[in-house]
C-alpha cells in the first residue's frame, strides 16, 4: 500500500493551554508540602497506595468528576506524580515505571502486563501526540480504566524524547507542539515476553476487544508446557490474522468492491530514511495535528516527493472506518477532558465542542482500521514467523522501524533528510 500525508479540511486539536474552572487556584505551600509527603510514602505502595490516596481526597475528587471544576493543581500535580500519568484524576490508573516492578507485580497478581511504548513521557502534557490521545479517548473511559485497573499490570518506557517546536508569535503568544512519534502497547506474561501488540490509536470498543483477547492468550498461553507455547503463540496470530483477513474482505463487500486487494507484508527494506511526514501519516489522529507544522517546516522538494507517497484510495478508507462510527463514541469522561484541555483563547465565540469530538470520532475510526488492518497484521505475521518476537525490546526496534517508520538509526527522525539544503548555517542544528 501506498502512504502520505493528505490535506484535510480542518487540524484536530488536543492541546493544553490552561485550564477551565479550577477549584482552588492559590493552592497554599502548607498543602502542596503535605500532598507531596503523601505521595512520596504512597507512590512505593503501588496501585493499593493509589487506592488510599484516592479515598482520602474522595470528597474533592468526587466533586470534580462531576465536571463542574477541576481539582486544585497540587492535587492533579500530586495525582500525577503518584501514578505517573498525566490527568490521572480523570483515569485513576497507576502506571509502573520499572519493568522489574512490573514483572514482581504481575507475577504476585496473576495480571497480564500492558506496557506502553512511546516517544517523550507519559507524565508530561507534551508526550506524542497518540500517547495524549490515549490519555483522553482510552484511559479516562469508565469501562477501560475499569478493565485496566482490575486486570492488567500497567507500565510504560520512553523510546526517546518526543521533538518539540515552538513557535513565538512576537507578541507574547506562542504555540508549543510536538512533532512525529508513535506509541505502542504490549501485552506481556509476567516473565516480560510478548504475547501480542496494539498498535497506535484504537477506538474505545476495538481498544476494549483487543485487550480482552491478548488476556484471554496470555492465560492460555501461561497455563501450557514451555514446549508448546510457542506454537501455541503461531497458531494465535495465525488465527487473529486470518480473522484480520476476513474482516477486510466482509468491509470491502459490504461497500460493493469485489475481488478486493489482499493485504501484504510491509516490506523491511528500505533504502532512504523515511521523512517525517510520511511517518505522521501512519497514524491519522496525530497527523491532523503535526502535518500543518510539518508540512510549513518542508521544503518544495520535499512536498513534491512525498506526494508520491499517497495513499490509495483514501475515500475507501474512510468509508471502513464508517463502518465502525458505533465504536469510537467518546464517553462522558473523555469529552469532560477534552473540554477541560480545550484553548479559551479559541478563534470563534462559539461552542465548538460538539464539532471537535465528532471530528476526532472520525479520525479515530479512520486510525482504527488501518492500525488494525495494515500494522496489527503485519505484527501477527512476525509473530507466526518468530521474527524479532521473543523479546519485547527487539520487537519494540522492529515497529518503531518498520512500522511506525522512525527507527532509533535516525537520530533526527525524518526532519532532518541529509539531501535537503536550507540556506542556514550549520543547517539550523544547535
Amino acid at each position: 500500500m501506498k502512504f502520505r500525508a493528505c490535506k484535510y479540511p480542518f487540524a484536530l486539536i488536543l492541546v493544553s493551554f490552561g485550564f477551565v474552572q479550577i477549584a482552588d487556584a492559590q493552592t497554599p505551600v502548607a498543602e502542596t508540602s503535605k500532598l507531596s509527603q503523601e505521595v512520596s510514602v504512597l507512590r512505593k505502595q503501588g496501585p493499593k497506595g493509589l487506592e488510599v490516596f484516592l479515598k482520602s481526597h474522595a470528597n474533592t475528587l468526587n466533586t470534580a468528576s462531576s465536571g463542574a471544576v477541576l481539582p486544585s493543581p497540587a492535587l492533579r500535580l500530586a495525582l500525577d506524580e503518584l501514578c505517573q500519568q498525566r490527568d490521572c484524576y480523570a483515569s485513576r490508573l497507576y502506571w509502573y515505571t520499572d519493568i522489574e516492578q512490573a514483572k514482581a507485580a504481575a507475577r504476585t497478581s496473576g495480571k497480564p502486563i500492558l506496557s506502553l511504548r512511546l516517544l517523550g513521557r507519559l507524565d508530561q502534557d507534551l508526550s506524542c501526540a497518540n500517547s495524549r490521545f490515549f490519555r483522553v479517548a482510552l484511559y479516562p473511559n469508565v469501562e477501560i480504566s475499569k478493565l485496566l485497573q482490575d486486570r492488567f499490570i500497567l507500565h510504560w518506557q520512553s523510546v526517546r524524547p518526543v521533538p518539540k517546536v515552538t513557535i513565538d508569535f512576537g507578541d507574547g503568544r506562542k504555540l508549543e507542539r510536538t512533532i512525529t512519534g508513535n506509541s505502542i502497547h504490549y501485552v506481556l506474561d509476567a516473565s516480560g515476553r510478548p504475547i501480542d501488540a496494539i498498535p497506535g490509536l484504537y477506538s474505545p470498543k476495538a481498544f476494549l476487544r483487543q485487550l480482552e483477547q491478548a488476556e484471554l492468550a496470555v492465560k492460555n498461553y501461561s497455563k501450557l508446557t514451555p514446549s508448546d507455547r510457542e506454537s501455541y503463540l503461531r497458531k494465535y496470530h495465525s488465527d487473529r490474522l486470518n480473522s484480520i483477513q476476513g474482516q477486510w474482505v466482509a468491509d470491502l463487500s459490504r461497500l460493493g468492491i469485489q475481488s478486493p486487494p489482499k493485504l501484504v507484508e510491509i516490506p523491511s527494506n528500505r533504502s532512504q530514511p523515511p521523512t517525517a511526514e510520511i511517518a505522521s501519516s501512519l497514524a491519522v489522529s496525530k497527523m491532523r495535528v503535526e502535518t500543518p507544522m510539518l508540512t510549513a517546516l518542508q521544503s518544495d522538494a520535499e512536498r513534491n516527493q512525498n506526494a508520491l507517497a499517497e495513499i490509495t484510495d483514501q475515500k475507501v478508507w474512510d468509508k471502513i472506518a464508517q463502518l465502525y462510527a458505533a465504536d469510537v463514541k467518546l464517553d462522558r469522561n473523555s469529552i469532560s477532558l477534552i473540554r477541560a484541555k480545550k484553548s479559551q483563547s479559541a478563534n470563534t465565540q462559539e461552542d465548538n465542542l460538539p464539532i471537535i469530538v465528532k471530528n476526532f470520532e472520525a479520525t479515530m475510526a479512520l486510525d482504527t482500521v488501518r492500525n488494525e488492518y495494515m500494522l496489527h497484521s503485519q505484527i501477527h505475521r512476525w509473530f507466526m514467523q518468530g521474527k524479532q518476537t521473543r523479546s519485547v525490546e527487539a520487537l519494540n526496534e522492529q515497529v518503531y522501524g518498520q512500522l511506525f517508520l522512525t527507527p532509533s538509526s535516525d537520530p533526527w527522525l525524518g526532519l532532518f533528510p541529509s539531501d535537503s539544503y536550507s540556506a542556514i548555517d550549520n543547517d539550523g542544528i544547535r
